[in-house]
């Protein structure tokens, strides 16, 4: 391990192995170490289920009836990957595709006035939907029609709405939709978790419903994929990665200090020993004194023996409940997958709720959706802290990643993984980059 390195990877979660496949790829060397014996960190997916009840120190073991515990792959954190979105953009680029497979989610719902309904996405069922009247229906045809033409580039396209500088909330009333179509767009479409983007110019909320007509045009179903398995694969597929381009992996190492020079990182020391480095990537467990606490997360795990009630019997959806519905300033999001993805023993189901939490009582702000799930046959309550670095790493070289938000899909996780890639080299991100260079030395050539 005494050896100098470029990067210094500490924690095993998806944005920590998706830089280090990068920094891989682009000829760094790299050293990838992890204080627990197993891959992901907090974006583990949890197996055997005995393994899940240990971690949530259940005093009972699981009951018989709910099959053989190595059926099951429980996530920590429920999210998917829109079709269309950066992270499937990563998996293509990198070919991580090839050690994963993935299946369709089979739809997506809005919650309102209590009641679930389907996520209207193209005209043809948004002039079906139950969610609006009739002369609604017209109006919001004519705005995603006006949305799926519009063209940044072109301002033939803008319909006298300036990108930069018109707010969302002016765009709808041009628009003239009511409020319950207002909710769904902004959070079931653009996918915002507050009402904040109302004052602030529409491009980011256009592109956003770009994303989820796009994500949803590749397989119709519903615009988000999820992998076989669990999402545990992905931090290892992109380790995969790094591993064929020379990067060095350590499980179970703790990880007794970083070691600064003149304020700046030049090694961490493990067990005796230090391995030297220019630049470090960490999660913020790594260095709790230069992260802040930026909120919590409330995430409940439930285990059902049926599917949600009015989902057309799916094996696996996604169901927002917009703020205003329940007078919260943050969306309730829940995640629903099965057996058909391998995640759970037959017949069974594994339905994750989640917010920001935004009072004392977390587990009462998710009432709602648990009223969806019932009859539960097992939860599992997680509070976590989020964190955030509280300095760009410029100075120090210690570049820390930001604990995954309540979002139910991985846009985010992506942005931030742009930031710190663009922080460590000085240069924006390209997918490009991360083009595998070589063919696998691994007999994984394609035949």
């Amino acid at each position: 391990m005494d050896e100098e390195y470029d990067v210094i990877v500490l924690g095993t979660g998806l944005t920590e192995c998706i830089l280090s496949g990068i920094m891989s790829v682009n000829g760094k060397k790299v050293l990838h170490m992890d204080r627990n014996p197993y891959y992901g960190g907090e974006s583990s997916s949890i197996t055997p289920l005995e393994e899940l009840y240990k971690r949530f120190s259940l005093p009972d073991s699981p009951p018989e009836s709910m099959g053989r515990g190595r059926d099951w792959n429980v996530d920590l954190i429920p999210k998917f990957l829109m079709a269309n979105g950066q992270l499937v953009k990563m998996l293509l680029y990198t070919e991580v595709t090839r050690y994963l497979d993935f299946k369709v989610v089979e739809g997506s719902f809005v919650y309102k006035g209590g009641k679930i309904y389907k996520v209207p996405s193209t005209e043809t069922e948004a002039l079906a939907s139950n969610l609006m009247g009739m002369f609604e229906k017209r109006r919001f045809r004519k705005f995603l029609v006006f949305v799926a033409n519009f063209d940044e580039n072109d301002p033939k396209t803008f319909e006298g709405v300036d990108p930069k500088t018109t707010t969302m909330r002016d765009v709808y009333k041009k628009f003239d939709l009511g409020q319950d179509v207002i909710d769904f767009t902004g959070h079931a479409l653009a996918l915002y978790r507050t009402d904040d983007y109302l004052d602030v110019p529409c491009l980011d909320t256009i592109n956003r419903i770009k994303l989820y007509s796009e994500s949803l045009a590749r397989y119709g179903k519903s615009p988000y994929l999820y992998p076989l398995y669990g999402l545990g694969e992905l931090p290892q597929g992109f380790a995969r990665l790094s591993a064929i381009y020379g990067g060095t992996y350590m499980l179970n190492k703790p990880v007794d200090e970083i070691v600064m020079e003149g304020g700046h990182v030049i090694g961490v020391k493990s067990e005796g020993e230090v391995a030297r480095c220019k630049q470090l990537i960490c999660d913020p467990s790594y260095i709790p004194d230069r992260v802040r606490k930026a909120g919590q997360v409330i995430r409940v795990i439930c285990i059902l023996s049926h599917p949600i009630k009015n989902t057309n019997d799916a094996n696996s959806c996604q169901i927002i409940i917009p703020q205003n519905q329940v007078n919260r300033n943050s969306d309730i999001y829940v995640c629903m997958i099965s057996y058909a993805h391998n995640v759970a023993a037959q017949g069974k189901y594994i339905a994750i709720v989640s917010t920001t939490v935004e009072t004392s009582e977390p587990e009462a702000e998710i009432e709602p959706a648990l009223e969806l799930l019932e009859p539960i046959d097992q939860k599992f309550v997680a509070i976590s802290d989020l964190y955030e670095p509280t300095d760009d790493g410029t100075e120090s070289q210690v570049f820390a990643s930001r604990s995954y938000d309540a979002t139910t899909h991985f846009e985010t996780t992506c942005n931030d993984i742009k930031d710190i890639y663009k922080r460590m080299t000085g240069s924006d991100f390209d997918f490009e980059n991360m083009k595998r260079k070589q063919n696998d030395v691994f007999g994984e050539d394609e035949q």
